[in-house]
């Protein structure tokens, strides 16, 4: 087994004993630090930053020299998978990234390759084994993936998007089209992930970020399922432990009681879901990360506080909730609020695990 010092967040994932509830922050590495701004401009652009290991190393790293965070997550884009697919990844100042071969027909489908991820990835299992091996057990690494759903969304659509016009319009015009797409991505996040476990991430999650863009029958259909192809096909055990697994459907709330049942060990919350009911809703199946918006962050201190006491309680006693945001953090936030944040977590949640 390997030694770490924290490993509280890998313990409340599985639901075991903790002395107090772990944070993590979802795009803790980022905008919002002054030294993540220092290390970006000599490196050029985002992905030139994701593509060197040691900055990529430096940026994962950096918040945990501010705050006493439970868990570090591997600095990449969840749109690696597709760039490594061909379509041409870039990012537009003020309009996020865009693709300049968006996939918009079968033939186009039927062209991609499933990359590679020790070739064509190679560069996000160079900066996993480097950030492990600097960590030197002080927390975990997590290691993540876009969903098969919300890859296709940027693929198809050829960026981000509001309305979801052109990928929704495949998804009723040429339904077979889209399942294709989708089970080609499903392997592909299958094998990243994995190749991610090996390299020394000791966690995984799986972001699906506008899986709240569908229908019920949708979602299930289109989304869900190939999320639960991901967890039948990952590595489980590494390194004599468990790897947990979580899922994460932004806008989701409705459907915690199906993604409880893929066979994941946690699953996160946003804020538009109350953290007491969702523990009611999913029993001791699964655990729970979540779920403060992020926009609390913008609040004085002391209501952050009153925040994290409210939603530590809505919690209760008991293992298996891993304190985190609903969504990522801006980019505007005031360090010194996220520090508190992070501070009162730690602090307030003593009482819930006597």
């Amino acid at each position: 087994m390997t030694d770490l010092k924290n490993d509280r967040y890998l313990r409340a994932l599985l639901r075991q004993p903790v002395d107090v509830t772990p944070v993590w922050m979802m795009r803790q590495a980022g905008r919002y630090l002054p030294e993540y701004k220092a290390t970006r401009a000599p490196a050029g652009d985002f992905m030139a930053l994701c593509r060197n290991a040691e900055l990529a190393c430096e940026v994962t790293l950096q918040p945990l020299r501010r705050y006493a965070l439970d868990a570090a997550i591997l600095f990449s884009d969840i749109l690696t998978i597709p760039d490594a697919m061909g379509l041409g990844l870039y990012f537009e100042a003020g309009e996020g990234p865009r693709f300049t071969l968006p996939v918009r027909s079968k033939a186009d489908v039927e062209k991609l390759p499933v990359p590679d991820p020790e070739m064509e990835l190679g560069y996000v299992m160079n900066a996993v084994r480097t950030i492990r091996r600097e960590l030197a057990g002080q927390v975990p690494l997590i290691g993540f993936s876009g969903s098969p759903w919300t890859l296709a969304t940027y693929m198809v659509e050829g960026g981000s998007s509001k309305a979801f016009t052109v990928i929704k319009k495949m998804l009723f015009a040429e339904p077979q089209t889209l399942h294709t797409l989708l089970g080609k991505l499903a392997e592909s996040v299958t094998l990243y992930l994995n190749a991610q476990i090996r390299a020394g991430a000791q966690s995984v999650m799986i972001f699906d970020t506008w899986g709240g863009v569908l229908s019920g029958r949708d979602y299930q259909a289109f989304s869900l399922n190939y999320m639960q192809q991901i967890v039948a096909g990952l590595i489980r055990e590494h390194e004599g432990r468990r790897v947990p697994v979580t899922l994460f459907t932004k806008g989701g709330g409705q459907w915690l009681e199906a993604m409880a049942e893929t066979g994941c060990d946690a699953l996160g919350i946003d804020w538009t879901t109350d953290i007491a009911d969702a523990r009611r809703r999913v029993g001791h199946k699964v655990a729970l990360q979540g779920n403060m918006d992020p926009s609390m962050l913008y609040a004085p201190p002391a209501r952050i506080e009153e925040e994290v006491a409210s939603i530590l309680a809505g919690f209760g006693h008991g293992e298996g909730h891993v304190f985190n945001l609903g969504h990522g953090i801006h980019q505007d936030v005031p360090p010194e609020h996220a520090g508190a944040f992070v501070d009162a977590v730690h602090r307030l949640s003593v009482q819930w695990h006597k």
